[in-house]
This record gives structure tokens, sequence and C-alpha cells, in this order.
């Protein structure tokens, strides 16, 4: 996080849509609507200690969009929390969904805390509050706005969230839909843990797989055999590097905090984080080479470069030096638009963070779905289909006279379950967004992917208010 009280991450991300704007035949007004904040929502409750002192704690929720309801952004815990960055994050929301096109409206919300100096009693208990608050002004609930996990907070947290709403709502019956990211015991849902991260495999699969795009940059049409960096190995950077290595990439470092890790040969990600997770870091780790200032690692040659851990980490200060082909902004804001514009003159293809981080809002819709619906996804039809498929099997094999094996049967017939489909519909939602991301930037002529992204948004948001009749 930055503390830098005098950058607005709002006023970038309206930088960021003028830029796209300037491509698109929009009404100012039009615009205008679009880009400020619809409701602000800033409030103070006191927090009683054991020795009987209070302090008094800032809370924050900004709901920057009202062209779909609800409104969806996460909740964070930080110490950074001040009203311009959660404005920017939610603004970034209204984007990434219209984007995405999951239809929501932006929005974001936090407490300006360090979480790490609270107990669990006290963090409950500033949950819990900041849950009465929105509740008290409607800043909550499954048609109005709709939180989530995000920097700082966990499942645990929602769970509570869920929990308070409900009380001050007995009769709502779509209650557990006020909030996503809850644990499966609370109406959750399969595949949200990995969700982002899978998104992020998504996305940069579908990126090399352009041959025209991958010529450009000197590449082939495959994950096999991509050199990959990586910074940041937590939830969403390990799950990153899990899937990409699956389909045969080769991660050859991982930058963290305290340290990275190299490997010219390519690292197991199981092994490195098991051994994260003991040792609190990579120092002593003998399958590579340890490296203090693991930020440099951000300049090593490889083919794929992943910062997925805080913004500004690409700047005009290092981006000449950068030697990726590709830039996956797994991170939010990860490289700057100074830096932005040094790598693309150095023919980098930047994949934005505002698309390649959408697995999180993705499946979190889903989410909503399945609690407004009061049904799991899968449960309805996975019998029916696996007898369909067993009597299928079973035609084949009269007609052959061959057989299917048992591992053959129950790997053909079996019906999908939440997890497959939530996969399924995670995939079909990147695959579609990233070619009408990059068609876009292709018919303007244009070279970067973020503003084609902005582009597709502005779109879809326009169209919302024009079709509401409230602008022409």
């Amino acid at each position: 996080m930055t503390s830098n009280t005098e950058y607005s991450l709002f006023e970038d991300v309206c930088q960021a849509v003028d830029n796209a704007a300037s491509h698109v035949d929009i009404h100012p007004g039009l615009l205008d609507q679009i880009k400020f904040c619809n409701s602000i929502y800033k409030f103070s409750f006191p927090l009683k200690h054991e020795d009987g002192s209070y302090e008094v704690l800032e809370g924050y929720r900004v709901q920057h969009s009202h062209h779909k309801l609800p409104a969806k952004g996460g909740i964070r815990y930080s110490s950074y929390v001040n009203e311009e960055e959660v404005k920017g994050l939610a603004a970034l929301m209204t984007y990434k969904c219209a984007l995405v096109n999951i239809p929501y409206g932006g929005a974001k919300g936090g407490v300006s805390i360090d979480p790490s100096k609270y107990d669990v009693s006290q963090l409950e208990k500033i949950t819990r509050r900041y849950t009465s608050e929105l509740i008290s002004k409607k800043f909550i609930g499954p048609a109005i706005d709709v939180p989530a996990p995000d920097y700082g907070t966990s499942a645990r947290e929602m769970a509570w969230i869920a929990d308070t709403y409900q009380a001050f709502n007995p009769e709502a019956i779509n209650a557990k839909g006020c909030v996503t990211g809850k644990p499966l015991s609370q109406h959750g849902i399969r595949g949200r843990t990995e969700a982002t991260g899978l998104g992020v495999y998504y996305g940069i699969r579908e990126a090399v797989s352009i041959k025209e795009d991958m010529d450009v940059l000197g590449l082939d049409t495959s994950l096999k055999g991509k050199t990959v960096i990586i910074q940041g190995l937590g939830n969403v950077g390990y799950h990153s590097a899990k899937y990409l290595s699956e389909a045969g990439a080769k991660i050859i470092a991982v930058a963290e905090w305290n340290g990275g890790i190299i490997n010219a040969d390519g690292l197991d990600i199981e092994d490195l984080k098991a051994y994260q997770n003991h040792n609190k870091g990579f120092k002593g780790y003998d399958k590579g080479e340890f490296v203090k200032e693991s930020k440099s690692l951000l300049t090593q040659a490889c083919d794929i470069l992943i910062p997925a851990a805080l913004e500004n980490q690409i700047t005009e200060e290092n981006a000449k030096d950068i030697k990726a082909k590709i830039i996956a902004e797994a991170a939010n804001g990860p490289v700057t638009q100074g830096a932005e514009k040094i790598l693309l003159e150095n023919n980098v293809l930047i994949i934005p963070d505002m698309y390649l981080n959408a697995g999180g809002v993705t499946v979190s819709y889903f989410e909503w779905l399945k609690n407004l619906s009061r049904v799991s996804f899968g449960k309805l039809e996975k019998r029916y289909d696996r007898r369909k498929y067993e009597n299928l099997l079973d035609s084949i094999e009269k007609a052959t006279g061959k057989s299917f094996t048992q591992e053959q049967r129950d790997l053909i017939a079996r019906g999908a379950d939440e997890q497959d489909l939530v996969y399924s519909g995670l995939e079909e939602t990147m695959v579609n967004a990233y070619h009408h991301m990059n068609s876009v930037r292709k018919d303007k002529g244009i070279q970067s992917l973020r503003t084609a992204g902005f582009i597709v948004a502005l779109e879809r948001i326009a169209i919302s208010y024009m079709d509401l009749g409230i602008f022409p």
C-alpha cells in the first residue's frame, strides 16, 4: 500500500476513463455520471477495550455506480484505508464488472485499522458494528449492496457480516445473499478460494493462444515451457502458479516481501509453498538461490511476469529494465501509468488488472445466485446426467461389443458438481472477456489492453443508462 496522501487512486481511474472515452462517442454529461461516485458513506464508531478505554474508528462504504444493482465490492481492513482509496477501488469495481459482463454496480468499503493489532474478539466487534452501520443507512442487502472479502478480511469476517444482517432482518429469506466469500457452512460456494488465481491462469492462457499477438512478441501459442516469475505467493499468486505449472509453464522465481527465490530449472510450487508456510519465508530453501532484495527479481529475464502482491511495483524507475514479454497484473495497480507507457514502447503486452483478477467477483456472482436460488449448483441435475451418460455408454458397448473400464465409465458418466460448474462459468467469463477486449484493441488501433478494457466497460455502462432513458 502507498501512504502518499497526495496520490489519488480515484483521480487515476478517472484519467484512465478519460483516455478510453476519447475513443468512444459518449455524451459529456453521461461520462460525468459514469465517472463520479453515486453514494459515499463515511462514519465513526467507538470500540471499547478491556481496560475500559475507548478508541474511535473510521469506516467507509462507497457505491460508485447504480447503473446495475446491487453494487458489489470488497471490505478491507487496513491502516491505509481512506476516502480517496475506497472511491478509487469502488470505481475500479464498476469497470471490472462491466468488462466481464457481471450485472453489478461497483462498490468498496473498509475500516481504517491494522487488523494485526486486534484480537479475534475485537475484530468481531468491529465487523458487527461496521455491518450495523451499513444496515442503518441501507448500504447493505442482497438487492442493494453485496460486500466480499478484501485485503485484511476473510471468510470469517463475511460470516460475521451475514449473521449480523440476518439478525437485523429475520424475515428476509435471501439474507445470506447480503455478502459473498462466506464459509461453505454459511452458504458459501466451492471454488471461491482459488477463483482469482484460476481466473489469472485462464486469462494468461487465452492471451498466449492468439498467434498473431504472440508472433509480435516472438513467442509460441502454448504455456508449455514458458518461463514465469511471480511476485507474491499469497492466495492469488499461489493458485496462479499452481495452475500455470500444471499447464506446463516453468516458475523460475518467486518474490516475497522478506526475500525471493530463483531457480532457472524451475521451482516446485507445492514444495515451495509448504516451506514458506512452515518457515515464514524462503530463506534456507535449498532448491533455489535466495535473493534478499526480492524486487530485483522483477527485472530478471522471463516470458511472463505476474505481479500478484501490491500496487506501484513497476514504476518509471524500473520499467526500462523489465525483460518480460508479458506482464500479467494479478494484483490491483502494480504497474503505474508512467511505467505502462515505457513498457508499451518496449513492446511488452500488459494484461490489465481490471480484467485479469476478475475471477473473484465472477465467482462471488455465482455465490450470490446460489444464495438467491437457495440450492447448490448441480444438485438437481447431477444424478440425472450420470444416468443419461451411463445409458449412452451401455448403448455404445452393446453396439460395439466392447466394454469400457470402470475408470473410463466413472470419468465419462459423472455429472457436474458445484465446483465443476463454477470452474466452467469462470472459464467462459474469462475467455469471452479477453477476446472481446482484444478485438476492441485491434479495431480501435490502440496498443493498450487496459484502454480497450475501459472502452468495453464504458460502452456497456452507457447503454445501461441510455436504456433507462436517463440520457439520450
